[in-house]
C-alpha cells in the first residue's frame, strides 16, 4: 500500500518526485528530436524512434516549433541546443522564406518545391519561434522577429475587426474567403510572446481582443468553441462533416482546443489584471470551456483519453486520442489550479499524468505517441509517427510556470 501511495507522487504537482519525472520526460523528448534540421535548415517531419521521413515535406510550422522548443532548451542548458536552434533558424530565414513576395513558404516539398500559399498558422509559429531563440541569443534572431510581425501586421491582423485572417495565395494577391480560430488561437499564443520579449503591449491588447471574440462565440454555443467561418466571421458549424478527421479543419468542436484556449485566456488575463477583479470574468470563462470540454471528451466512450472532436451536443465523432490535447490538458489543470487552488485541478492534473506515463509516453522509442484509438492502440492515420516536441515539451514546462502572466520562454529567460 505504501509503495502505491509513493508511486502516486509521481504525478501530482508540486512533489520532488513530478518535477524529476518531468525532467526526465523532457531530457527525452529533446534527446528525440536531434535528427531533425536538414541541409537548409528546414525540419524534417520525424518518425516512430526519431528518425526522419526526409520523403514528407518540411514544412514551416514545424520547423518554427523546432526552433522554439530549442532556443527552450538552449535557456534550460540542454547540451545542443543552441545548434539546434540555429539550423531552424537557418531555415526560416532561407529555404523557407520567400524572397520574393516576401513571408513564409508553407513549407518545401521532399524535392524541393515550394508548398503554396501563405499561412496565418504558420506565421504565428514564425512570431512565436523568433521570440525565443531572440530570448535564447541565437544570431539573427531579432532580423526575423521584426520580419515576422511586419508581414503579419501587413498581411494577416484586421485591425478593424480584432481577429486574424486565415490563407493568402503564394503571391499575397488573394485572400482566401475561410476564417479559422485555430490560426488565430497561435496567434494569441505569438502575440503574447512578442509583448512579453519586445515589452511592447500592442500585441497584448490585440491578444484581448481575439480572446474576447471567442469567449463570446463560446458562450453563445455551450461553451464549445465554433471552429470555422466565412470571410464575414459567421460560424460554418458544418464545415467538413463528410471529412471530421482533417488535422487542420475537422469538423464539429475540438474539446483539447477548449482546454488549450482557456489556458491562453488565464494567461491573458493575468498579464493584463494581474490581481485586479476584472481578471475573474476571463477567469470563469477559462473554467468554462475546460469543464465543458472534459465533460464531452474525457472517457466519453469509456475509455480513458480526450476524444479528438465532438458533435454540436457534445457527442464525440472522432474517438481517437492526439496526444497534443493530453498536453494541453496538464498545462491547464495546472494553470487553474495556480489561479485557484481547487484540488479537483490537481486531482485532474494526477489523472492526466498517470495515462501519460501508462499510455501516451514512448518508454521504448521515445517522445510521446500522437495518435491512439478509441482503445488507447497507437493509431496513425492523422498524425503517423511523431513530427515535433512542441506540444510535449511545452507540457513538462508551463505546470511549473509560477508566473502565469508571463510566456514559457520569457520566464525561463528571466530564471536562466
Amino acid at each position: 500500500m505504501m509503495e502505491g501511495i509513493s508511486a502516486m507522487k509521481k504525478y501530482e504537482i508540486d512533489t520532488d518526485e513530478n518535477r524529476q519525472f518531468m525532467h526526465e520526460l523532457r531530457e527525452d523528448l529533446l534527446g528525440f528530436g536531434h535528427a531533425f534540421p536538414s541541409p537548409g535548415g528546414g525540419a524534417y517531419y520525424l518518425g516512430d524512434d526519431g528518425t526522419p521521413w526526409k520523403d514528407r515535406p518540411r514544412e514551416t510550422w514545424i520547423t518554427c516549433r523546432m526552433a522554439h522548443v530549442y532556443s527552450m532548451g538552449t535557456l534550460l542548458g540542454h547540451k545542443g541546443s543552441g545548434e539546434l536552434a540555429d539550423a531552424a533558424i537557418k531555415g526560416l530565414t532561407g529555404e523557407l522564406h520567400d524572397d520574393k513576395n516576401g513571408g513564409w513558404y508553407a513549407g518545401r516539398t521532399d524535392d524541393g518545391d515550394i508548398l503554396p500559399d501563405k499561412q496565418c498558422y504558420a506565421h504565428a509559429f514564425v512570431i512565436l519561434a523568433a521570440s525565443s531563440a531572440l530570448l535564447a541569443g541565437r544570431r539573427g534572431a531579432g532580423e526575423l522577429l521584426k520580419e515576422a510581425i511586419e508581414t503579419y501586421d501587413r498581411f494577416f491582423w484586421n485591425e478593424e475587426e480584432g481577429l486574424a485572417s486565415d490563407t493568402w495565395n503564394t503571391e499575397f494577391t488573394e485572400l482566401s474567403g475561410y476564417r479559422g480560430v485555430n490560426a488565430n488561437m497561435h496567434t494569441v499564443e505569438a502575440f503574447l510572446a512578442a509583448a512579453d520579449v519586445l515589452n511592447d503591449e500592442r500585441y497584448r491588447v490585440r491578444a484581448g481582443r481575439i480572446i474576447d471574440h471567442v469567449i463570446g462565440w463560446a458562450r453563445d454555443n455551450s461553451w464549445r468553441i465554433p471552429e470555422h467561418f466565412t470571410k464575414d466571421w459567421k460560424p460554418d458549424l458544418m464545415l467538413n462533416k463528410d471529412k471530421p478527421e482533417d488535422p487542420f479543419k475537422p469538423f464539429g468542436a475540438t474539446p483539447g482546443h477548449g482546454i488549450e484556449w482557456a489556458r491562453l485566456i488565464v494567461q491573458w488575463a493575468v498579464s493584463t489584471y494581474g490581481d485586479d477583479g476584472k481578471a475573474e470574468a476571463y477567469i470563469d470563462a477559462a473554467e468554462q470551456l475546460y469543464d465543458r470540454a472534459l465533460k464531452d471528451g474525457w472517457a466519453a466512450d469509456g475509455e480513458p483519453g480526450l476524444c479528438y472532436t465532438t458533435d454540436w451536443d457534445g457527442k464525440p465523432v472522432v474517438h481517437d486520442r492526439m496526444h497534443w490535447t493530453l498536453a494541453e490538458a496538464i498545462n491547464t489543470s495546472a494553470v487553474l489550479y495556480r489561479v485557484k487552488g481547487s484540488e479537483r485541478y490537481t486531482e485532474d492534473y494526477a489523472m492526466f499524468m498517470k495515462y501519460l506515463d501508462e499510455v501516451v509516453a514512448d518508454h521504448k522509442n521515445g517522445s510521446w505517441f500522437h495518435q491512439l484509438d478509441r482503445h488507447n492502440h497507437v493509431i496513425g492515420t492523422v498524425w503517423p509517427g511523431k513530427s515535433d516536441l512542441y506540444h510535449a515539451v511545452q507540457a513538462t514546462l508551463i505546470p511549473y510556470n509560477e508566473r502565469i502572466g508571463i510566456s514559457i520562454a520569457a520566464s525561463l529567460y528571466e530564471t536562466a
